[in-house]
Parts: C-alpha cells; sequence; structure tokens
C-alpha cells in the first residue's frame, strides 16, 4: 500500500473543505466530500505509521507514548499513545494517521436504543430515519465480525467459566477484523488475522479495519490530500467569512514552523480533546460560541482492570507478528464479552470483554505488578517468560457502562485541562468493581484495579473512551453543534439555533452522553449521517459504493 500522506511543501493555502484530524469522524467527512468533488485537505498532528511498523518491543514502544500532566510534559508529540494525567481523571488516545483506529480494541457495538432516547440528544437524531442509515454505511465500511474460532480463544473460555451463576451473557465480540483475506471497501487488499494479541499496539498484520486502511485511503482516492505532523491551534472566521485554520509542525520536518490555510468548509475532527481545546481557542480568540463549551464530558463508564494469579492458563500477553512464540493463538485484542442488560435501568448496563495485552508490553509486565508487592510472581516471570510463568494467568478486563456526564473542560495556561471533582464516587465504578472481583476470584484470582496506582498514575480512574466536551443540543443554550453537528452561533442576539456558516465538529466531542458500549461505531454512523446531511444542505451527491476490483486493480 503507497504512503497516503504528502509533504507540507504540497500544503495549498486553499481549499474547499478542511478537515481536522483523521480519526472516524475525519476519516468518513475525507472519504465522503472527496467523491462529491470537494478539494478536501486533512490536518493530522500525528504520523502515518505503516503496516509492520508499530512497535513490537519495548524498546520501541516506550518511546511511543507522550504524557501530560498539570506541570509537566514529556515524549514526542507524535508519539502513538497520548496520556493525559488530570486532578480526577486521566484520559488515555491516539495520536496518528488514522487516529485512535490504530490502536483501539476495534470492538464495534451498537448503543441500547434507550441511549439515543434520552433528551440529552436532538429529537432529530432518532426522527429522521438517517441515524439508522449512518449505521447501515458504518458497517459496511468497518465491517464487524465475530471471531469464528472465538471459544477456542483461552482467555474467552476463562471469562465464560468465571461467568456462570452470574446475570452476564458470554458472547462473541463483534470486532472492526477481518478474519479471512479480502479486498476491502477502499479496494485494499487485507490479509487475515493471525490471532496474534497485539490489535491495541497496532495491527503489524494489516487485518485491522482502522480509518487508515478504509476511509483514508478511499479519501485519497478521490483526491483528497493528508498531511502529517501539523497540530492546529485555532480557526477563526476571516472578514469575508472564509474561516482560517492556524497549525505548527510537530513532526520530524519543521522546515514550514507555522501555517494558516483557509477553506469556506472546517471540519473539526480532532477527537474529543483536540475538537473542544480548539474550539476554546478560538472562543479565546474572539469566535462566539455555546456556554456548554467544554461541558458534558463523559469517560462512558470506562475500566481497564486485571486479574492476577488465576488458577487456569489464560493467554492474555500476545505473541505479535512475526509471532514471539510459535502455536499460540491469543485472538484479537477482545474476542468475548460478558453482557449485562437491565431492561429498567439504563445506567446499570454494562459489558465485560476479556482483553490482551500487546506484546511489546510483556517483557515490562513484571515491572508493573511490583508496586503492588508481586515480587515474588514478577521474578518467576523474568525466569520462566510471560508465556509460561505466572502472566500466562493474567486476565485483562475491558469494560464499559454509563456515568453522569459530569467532567469539564477548560484552558488552563493555554492548556486543555479537565475538572470533575466526583469522578471516582461515579457509581459505575463501585458496580464494576464488584462485578469484575467476583470474576476474577471465581477463576482463583486477585482483583487488581489499577496495578499503576503507587507511580504518578495514583489512584484516579482513566478512560480510553473520552467523549463529549462540545455536546450536541437542540440550540446553544443546551449544546455546542446541532443534529447536522454545525457549529452553534453564540453572538448576542443571534438566532438560538442559528449556526456559524462552514463550522462543524464530527468526532467523539459531539456525544452528550455515555453510550454503554465502545464508541467507534456510533462515532462512524454520526459522521456518516453528518455527511447524508452535508450533501443534502449543499446540493452534493456521492456513492458509497465500495471501490470496484477493476478500479482497485
Amino acid at each position: 500500500m503507497p504512503r497516503l500522506s504528502l509533504p507540507g511543501s504540497a500544503l495549498k493555502q486553499r481549499y474547499d473543505v478542511i478537515v481536522v484530524g483523521s480519526g472516524y469522524g475525519g476519516g468518513v467527512t475525507a472519504s465522503r466530500l472527496a467523491r462529491a468533488g470537494k478539494r478536501v485537505a486533512v490536518l493530522e498532528r500525528g504520523r502515518e505509521i505503516e503496516t509492520g511498523a508499530f512497535p513490537q518491543k519495548f524498546s520501541e514502544l516506550k518511546n511511543e507514548f507522550q504524557v501530560t500532566g498539570q506541570n509537566f510534559r514529556t515524549g514526542s508529540e507524535q508519539a502513538i499513545y497520548d496520556v493525559r494525567l488530570g486532578r480526577d481523571m486521566h484520559v488515555l488516545v491516539g495520536c496518528g494517521l488514522g487516529g485512535g483506529s490504530l490502536v483501539n480494541a476495534g470492538v464495534s457495538l451498537v448503543p441500547d436504543r434507550r441511549v439515543f432516547a434520552d433528551e440529552a440528544w436532538p429529537g432529530q437524531i432518532v426522527q429522521d430515519g438517517t441515524l439508522d442509515e449512518g449505521f447501515r454505511r458504518a458497517r459496511q465500511w468497518i465491517r464487524p465480525a465475530t471471531d469464528p474460532r472465538f471459544r477456542e480463544m483461552t482467555k474467552f473460555s476463562v471469562l465464560e467459566a468465571a461467568g456462570r451463576g452470574m446475570d452476564g451473557d458470554p458472547v462473541a465480540s463483534p470486532v472492526a477484523v477481518s478474519f479471512e483475506e479480502t479486498l476491502n471497501p477502499a479496494g485494499l487488499s487485507q490479509p487475515a488475522c493471525t490471532r496474534c494479541g497485539d490489535c491495541c499496539a497496532g495491527c503489524n498484520v494489516g487485518a485491522k479495519n482502522t480509518v487508515a486502511m478504509t476511509y483514508l485511503p478511499d479519501a485519497a482516492r478521490h483526491g483528497a490530500e493528508l498531511f502529517t505532523g501539523f497540530k492546529v491551534d485555532v480557526v477563526r472566521k476571516g472578514a469575508d467569512g472564509i474561516w482560517q485554520v492556524a497549525a505548527k509542525a510537530v513532526g520530524p520536518d519543521r522546515s514550514i514552523p507555522e501555517v494558516t490555510i483557509e477553506a469556506p468548509v472546517v471540519v473539526l475532527a480532532a477527537g474529543t480533546l483536540g475538537s473542544t481545546e480548539i474550539l476554546l481557542r478560538a472562543r479565546a480568540a474572539g469566535l462566539k460560541l455555546s456556554d456548554k463549551l467544554g461541558h458534558r464530558f463523559s469517560a462512558n463508564g470506562d475500566i481497564i482492570a486485571f486479574g492476577y494469579g488465576a488458577k487456569p492458563v489464560v493467554n492474555a500477553v500476545g505473541v505479535g507478528h512475526p509471532a514471539k512464540l510459535e502455536g499460540l493463538d491469543v485472538g484479537v485484542a477482545v474476542s468475548g464479552q460478558l453482557e449485562f442488560r437491565d431492561a429498567e435501568t439504563l445506567a446499570n448496563q454494562l459489558h465485560v470483554q476479556e482483553g490482551a495485552l500487546p506484546s511489546a508490553f510483556a517483557s515490562v509486565l513484571p515491572v508493573m505488578f511490583l508496586p503492588n508487592g508481586r515480587l515474588l510472581g514478577a521474578l518467576s516471570s523474568l525466569v520462566s517468560g510471560v508465556y509460561k510463568g505466572p502472566f500466562a494467568h493474567l486476565q485483562t478486563f475491558f469494560a464499559v457502562s454509563h456515568d453522569s456526564a459530569s467532567g469539564r473542560f477548560a484552558l488552563e495556561d493555554d492548556r486543555l485541562a479537565l475538572a470533575w471533582p466526583g469522578a471516582k464516587d461515579e457509581p459505575v465504578y463501585a458496580r464494576l468493581d464488584a462485578i469484575l472481583s467476583e470474576l476474577v476470584a471465581a477463576s482463583g484470582g486477585s482483583y487488581v484495579k489499577n496495578p499503576l496506582a503507587g507511580t504518578v498514575m495514583g489512584h484516579q480512574p482513566a478512560t480510553a473512551h473520552p467523549l463529549g466536551g462540545c455536546g450536541m443540543g437542540r440550540e446553544r443554550g443546551e449544546g455546542v453543534v446541532d443534529h447536522k453537528c454545525r457549529v452553534f452561533d453564540g453572538s448576542p442576539g443571534a438566532d438560538e439555533t442559528g449556526v456559524h456558516d462552514g463550522l462543524y465538529v464530527i468526532d467523539g466531542a459531539v456525544i452528550p452522553r455515555s453510550l454503554g458500549v465502545n464508541p467507534l461505531l456510533t462515532i462512524t454512523a454520526l459522521a456518516e449521517r453528518a455527511m447524508l446531511h452535508f450533501a443534502q444542505d449543499h446540493g452534493l451527491s456521492y456513492t458509497t459504493a465500495p471501490v470496484s476490483p477493476a478500479a482497485a486493480a
């Protein structure tokens, strides 16, 4: 597959559309508007990482963390894992061409219908029928599938056995992975998954259906220009009504340290953190926006936890590609889950997923568990290796549920800060702790909520599914964007439903509440829906049909 990104020197002064960010929202937008004949530029702060170049050992992985705390920052601005340490909560997001799709587990679930019936959403979301069409199109391109061999994966069988007698239903998890060799909708040939377990460090096989394997190559095929290493600081409206996007170079090529380009349409798709920060800066620079900007941050009821010392072998540490240990099928990052449903109280619903840690973490696992006093087991693993010692019995859990979406973003010293004083006391965490403790005990292990609690991570909750900050609303007194993802105009005297013409937010930031499931499919569906409305409003047409084999040849 040829490289998608262009050198910075190819960046033009003017485009029809500028897309900031290249995750699910940005990828969908770039693909659809390029297919509609628009001149599209995509600006991504991270770098392009080709299949086979993701970290496979810790000496490579340790350079892929950028960590920002209240008083410090470390790591490259283009490191894959972007960790934000906060007073009340920590957030982990992906960074690279393809956004979080590069390093997520790829779990693709549709939320309970009651989620969209919540008054937090504008009524049009469920009233006009385009959300269902958005999900249909998202599935067509993301192509979620369950592993036909999921019951053979040890980590799933251990979870299923532990869950017997509990209310959870054991099922396969639909994931954005190709389990057979295929020609994908973008016209790219993808090999079959090897079940190496390294999904969350980047797929070196090429079987994961990331944005970089689907929407972005489709956008480039239809003329969109993709640029990496440019971090957008602010958007401004020019005197002529054209939007100006100011960015600085953060990649190795800094021959053009700063750029300002313009377009009549700007789509912020930099993720919950990025898009909210850009709009907060825009407001500080004078752009009139809703007072709800920065509000309704949700951690999506997330928790990542571990079970240490299970009696059965779990095999939940990836082997990578090429495999570090032959003959061991770990499975995808998440092969299956326990679904705990509640017909009366939506907030009580949750999913507990068995997880796999990427192989690049293998050598550091003993060190991770040292702060909790597990020295003996750690030393044993150093001798026998994580695939045969105690860490062969390590369980990893990814759980998603619901929270109150009470976090709030603001700028502090020109840096994004998250405040949520009662975050650790959200009821969801007690529910998840109780269920996970029971599951781990049923396997004969000890529940470890956070193996890094004795480090800078502390005891704050953490999420890899940040949502909100630019939430949808019926009018500017309720949200930052409308149901079409158009940014409300906060100017005094402006109509309550009036918008800034040409300014959009299309990513997880627009989701005004927790989803209770991994959000990737919903973000993609909302982006597809926004493009349906964009095309209708601007008299455009495009097809979402997959690239034909003849055109792909």
